[in-house]
């Protein structure tokens, strides 16, 4: 599963290879609310189709009415537009509480490297895409982490590929649908299993598969604040001590699957390998926000639900964790 902006960059280059003119709307800046965050993206193709979003609909109707009225000229070069500046065009334009947006917007051509970016996205490589405003030149450079959208000297410098890592301990189905839709939102996603019986009929396009001890993984990987460990097995012989490596680095997120019970005693294991009470309390488990999930896809938006709150700095007190939720008395529920 891409992520919708992959999704509008191999749509555009699509229509490219089959003889159609596109460009493509970047969102850059915005003031105020705004429907969609910057870095947000939009393909036009010159018949009006479109893939992608970068406002909640009235910008779209009217850079699809401009391409219409007057088609993408093959001489075209990039330029900025604002949308919402007076509160008669933020009405308009859908723009709540006098919101602007400003977009560039790039005609694509086979010069524009789209098919070289794509190529090495599919490598895991994390880019950076320079777009001479003047010329419409474009440059292709492996990107610094923690690099971000900019308009500098005369330039639009965009970022493409997984900005954030998700390392899954274990190959089971609720693995699968957390790789997935992870994948789709911007995360490297490597699973890590050395059980060859759970390994055996993973195929899983995009998803990194290791047989590794977890503990190695986690260690060689040096984690930072980008990365999230997530550990599924239910087996302490391949969590505990990838979740203790987790715990000690700088990972902004590190859960475990388990009912309370079996976190009681996962944490008592974990005090054994030296771990400070500052450190245990940054585990999560149970795992996930408290959606009274019962099935691995639901599971795994309640995981991914609590990690994204976390990455956004959603205050603590607004979440409802699992840890937090009300629990029949006499279940010890283990799925979660």
């Amino acid at each position: 599963m891409d992520s919708l902006d992959l999704d509008v960059l191999k749509t555009a280059a699509s229509w490219l290879d089959a003889g159609h003119r596109c460009q493509l709307v970047t969102v850059i800046k915005t003031w105020g609310s705004s429907p969609r965050p910057i870095g947000a993206t939009l393909a036009v193709r010159d018949d009006g189709r479109v893939i992608g979003s970068v406002s909640g609909g009235c910008i779209e109707d009217d850079l699809i009415e401009n391409v219409r009225a007057r088609g993408i000229s093959p001489d075209a070069r990039p330029h900025i537009v604002s949308y919402g500046i007076s509160a008669d065009d933020a009405h308009r334009f859908g723009l709540p509480c006098g919101g602007t947006i400003e977009l560039a917007i790039e005609p694509l051509s086979s010069a524009s490297g789209l098919r070289e970016l794509l190529q090495r996205l599919e490598g895991g490589e994390l880019l950076e895409r320079r777009l001479d405003l003047a010329s419409g030149a474009v440059t292709l450079t492996r990107a610094a982490s923690g690099s971000v959208l900019r308009v500098e000297n005369e330039a639009l410098y965009t970022i493409h590929g997984p900005r954030w890592r998700l390392f899954i301990i274990g190959a089971g189905p609720l693995s699968r649908f957390l790789a997935q839709v992870a994948g789709a939102m911007d995360y490297r996603v490597i699973v890590c299993d050395p059980r060859e019986e759970y390994r055996a009929d993973w195929n899983l396009p995009g998803v990194e598969l290791v047989h590794t001890m977890p503990d190695d993984l986690v260690t060689e990987s040096k984690l930072d604040a980008r990365s999230a460990v997530v550990a599924l097995t239910h087996d302490p012989k391949l969590d505990d001590l990838a979740l203790m490596e987790a715990l000690k680095s700088d990972a902004f997120y590190v859960g475990a699957i388990g009912s309370r019970l079996n976190n009681a005693r996962r944490r008592e294991r974990l005090k054994l390998f030296d771990l400070s009470e500052e450190q245990l309390d940054r585990l999560h488990g149970p795992i996930g926000l408290y959606i009274g999930s019962k099935t691995p896809s639901e599971i795994g938006i309640a995981i991914l639900a609590e990690m994204t709150a976390i990455k956004n700095g959603v205050p603590t007190a607004m979440l409802v964790p699992h840890a937090a939720a009300p629990q029949p008395a006499t279940t010890d529920i283990c799925a979660v």
